[in-house]
């Protein structure tokens, strides 16, 4: 997230005001990769926060405390099967109307859930190599 965030102009929003405050360009670029780091390392942190409640969930001794989330994705799953892949089938030969609405909602959970992965994935591994370059 804050990968993005930082590609998508945040990292020139902080230069432009880190440079009001530092005359010298090199000081300011400085504080600007430090500022940086420090919003990947809170980013690394809250990741690993949400990623500790899944494992907690998971290794819960109630069934539905550890399967919700896997049926909530497998449900979405069904319902994006269907409306995409088996209701345009069986609609050519039979009016059937077997499409599911699905609402925004729905979607943007779907995105967390995937999005909320991925980022994971991403700033662990920006970490890993930070920390493995990381000066002293």
């Amino acid at each position: 997230m804050i990968q993005k965030l930082l590609g998508a102009g945040l990292g020139k929003a902080v230069d432009n005001v880190l440079g009001r405050f530092f005359e010298d360009k090199d000081k300011a670029a400085e504080a600007a990769q430090e500022l940086r780091m420090a919003m990947l390392e809170h980013e690394q942190t809250a990741q690993q926060v949400a990623r500790d409640v899944v494992v907690a969930e998971a290794k819960s001794e109630h069934w539905i405390t550890s399967a919700w989330r896997p049926i909530t994705m497998l449900v979405f799953v069904v319902i994006v099967a269907n409306n995409y892949i088996i209701a345009p089938y069986v609609d050519m030969f039979f009016d059937a109307g077997l499409r599911l609405s699905i609402p925004d909602q729905m979607w943007s959970l779907l995105q967390i859930g995937l999005g909320g992965y991925i980022g994971g994935r991403s700033a662990e591994k920006v970490m890993k190599e930070y920390n493995k370059n990381k000066p002293g």
